[in-house]
């Protein structure tokens, strides 16, 4: 789900996304009162992570939704959702009678989705554009879970981001990572630092899946306590190649 221009060569995006050699962007000063990153962050290469095909042939939708407790009736975002492999399935999962935001910052990618969407006639989904650092979901307490897949490792400014998102979930909301057990600056999130980051701005892990379907882990996140003042967050300093194992305190299970 890792988005880019159109012009970069397929090869070289996918295998960016594989965890081959990736451009890197340098450790960014800090957007007003959030602290930076104290970690590199990936570019954005390319709009999908593998093809649609392989993904279903590994049944990766239907093992995130399921792990991810996606019902009927549920209101859904898909942030950073790209060509729509996720939209198009979270749509038919939450059904007509629930809601599903599909979210990207590329003005292009985001027209293509939304062009997807009417031709498929998808009448429970809208398209957003969002800002690297603001996914702009409304701030009414109105989603019963967030997805961000294969695309947390590219957010410059994660505390910001995690900050400005925090309203839009409902009290017993979740936000749902899929990402890879590897550096940042190699298209992946090590799990423990996930967990800091989001620690940070008021976020506590509720379980942890290996997901080889989907090329990595599935982590879920709800909020704890008040949203922290900007000022007071700090950036998480760990040595990302130390952590192979899940946090401490959670649940381990295999999807296949």
């Amino acid at each position: 789900m890792i988005r880019s221009r159109a012009a970069i060569a397929g090869a070289l995006l996918l295998a960016a996304c594989d965890g081959g050699p990736a451009t890197v962007t340098p450790r960014h000063e800090a957007a007003g009162p959030f602290p930076a990153p104290d970690r590199p962050v990936a570019t954005i290469v390319s709009p999908r992570w593998s093809t649609e095909e392989a993904r279903d042939r590994l049944n990766e939708a239907s093992e995130v939704m399921g792990k991810a407790h996606i019902a009927k009736g549920m209101t859904v975002a898909d942030i950073g959702a790209g060509e729509g492999y996720y939209t198009v399935r979270l749509a038919a999962r939450v059904g007509k009678d629930g809601r599903v935001l599909a979210e990207d910052i590329v003005p292009e990618v985001r027209d293509a989705l939304a062009e997807r969407v009417q031709r498929d006639q998808l009448e429970n989904v809208s398209v957003k554009l969002g800002l690297p650092a603001d996914p702009m979901l409304p701030d009414n307490q109105s989603f019963d879970r967030v997805l961000m897949v294969h695309m947390y490792h590219e957010i410059a400014q994660p505390y910001e981001f995690l900050w400005r998102m925090r309203p839009s979930l409902k009290p017993d909301g979740e936000v749902i990572v899929v990402d890879a057990n590897r550096p940042t600056q190699n298209h992946g999130t090590p799990p423990e630092l996930l967990r800091c980051e989001f620690a940070a701005v008021g976020y506590t892990l509720v379980g942890f899946d290996e997901m080889p379907s989907a090329g990595g882990y599935m982590a879920r996140f709800r909020t704890v306590g008040p949203r922290p003042e900007p000022a007071t967050i700090r950036a998480c300093r760990l040595a990302q190649a130390a952590t192979t194992a899940p946090p401490a305190g959670t649940t381990t299970s295999h999807s296949r």
